[in-house]
């Protein structure tokens, strides 16, 4: 059997997780069961992310799968990685907006990126700590890297709920749904229902306008409506799916069409932002943006939802000035 470059360059593959609570740690599982790449897992907290791997590592038997993973404290464990995955920070508590997190996961971000980066330059970097398009934008910032290398995952996980409940709500099977969500990763995300169809009819046809409105409400919440219910910490199995999704399709150079955190240079007439939009992924990251024909309301409201990102954007950029943070690679 002949590989192919890219099934070639995956078999060596490495992924940098940095962060080994829920997220990380599902992220890793799903990673190595899927034989994608081999995982290096950093924590701060000592003894949490050599458990975790050697916890994954005796799994192995079952799974049947050779990958490596490995924990540790030490960001130098990261060296080489192709892909670095920032999940580390203060999950949402009941009550708690994304926004709520700023300033400390903020420091975290910071903090860690700066810590990596040096390890793994040739990296992509992916960034799902909340507020996710902050987060991404201070993650772009502190590594100096190309934009093309740094995205937020954020649209693939909405995507993913609104796909989920459209299906559920139907009764058909998620393989027949393609739904698209854009925006910041929040409560102000823009779920386009004109892009979202049933085996390629709009869903329109099968549901009414009140029932669309409903359940584009509910994905929205849907974080929100995870948290209130666990109480004790946000989602993780559904976010780490959909950052393995993203890696996939770097690793594998698929490409794929996947609506990612990508920062915007007059795309849909914004400017130095991240904001969920369609991309194609490929092995260079983020090798283009594409730009839906979108009506004035559905501009609006995309504009609407960086405007708040830009707002907290802007505080953030005081309180780290504040603290004498310097946030800029």
């Amino acid at each position: 059997m002949v590989l192919r470059p890219s099934e070639v360059a995956c078999a060596t593959a490495k992924v940098a997780v940095v962060g080994a609570g829920n997220v990380g740690a599902t992220l890793a599982q799903r990673l190595a069961e899927k034989n994608i790449a081999d995982v290096v897992l950093v924590d701060v907290v000592e003894g949490r992310p050599q458990g975790v791997a050697l916890d994954l590592m005796e799994a192995r038997g079952v799974e049947r799968h050779d990958r490596i993973i490995v924990g540790s404290n030490d960001f130098a464990a990261t060296a080489g990685a192709n892909v670095v995955v920032i999940t580390a920070g203060l999950p949402r508590r009941p009550g708690m907006s994304r926004d709520d997190l700023l300033l400390t996961n903020g420091k975290i971000v910071l903090d860690v990126t700066q810590k990596v980066i040096p390890h793994c330059p040739g990296a992509i970097l992916i960034v799902v700590t909340n507020p996710l398009d902050v987060m991404t934008y201070v993650g772009w910032q502190a590594s100096g890297l190309p934009v093309n290398q740094v995205m937020g995952m954020a649209g693939v996980l909405d995507s993913a709920r609104f796909q989920t409940f459209l299906a559920m709500e139907l009764g058909v099977s998620i393989h027949d749904i393609n739904a698209t969500v854009l925006g910041s990763h929040g409560d102000l995300m823009v779920p386009l229902p004109r892009y979202s169809t049933v085996n390629g009819i709009p869903i329109d046809r099968f549901l009414d306008a009140d029932a669309i409105a409903r359940i584009v409400q509910r994905t929205r919440n849907g974080g929100a409506e995870v948290v209130e219910l666990l109480k004790t910490g946000g989602a993780y199995y559904a976010p780490a799916s959909a950052v393995c999704v993203m890696v996939e399709a770097i690793l594998y150079n698929q490409p794929r069409i996947l609506p990612v955190a990508a920062y915007l240079k007059g795309q849909y007439q914004l400017q130095d932002i991240f904001m969920g939009v369609p991309c194609r992924l490929g092995c260079q990251g983020i090798e283009s943006i594409l730009e839906l024909d979108l009506t004035e309301s559905e501009l609006a409201d995309l504009h609407t939802s960086a405007n708040a990102v830009r707002q907290n954007l802007d505080k953030l950029r005081q309180l780290l000035a504040d603290a004498n943070l310097k946030w800029e690679g």
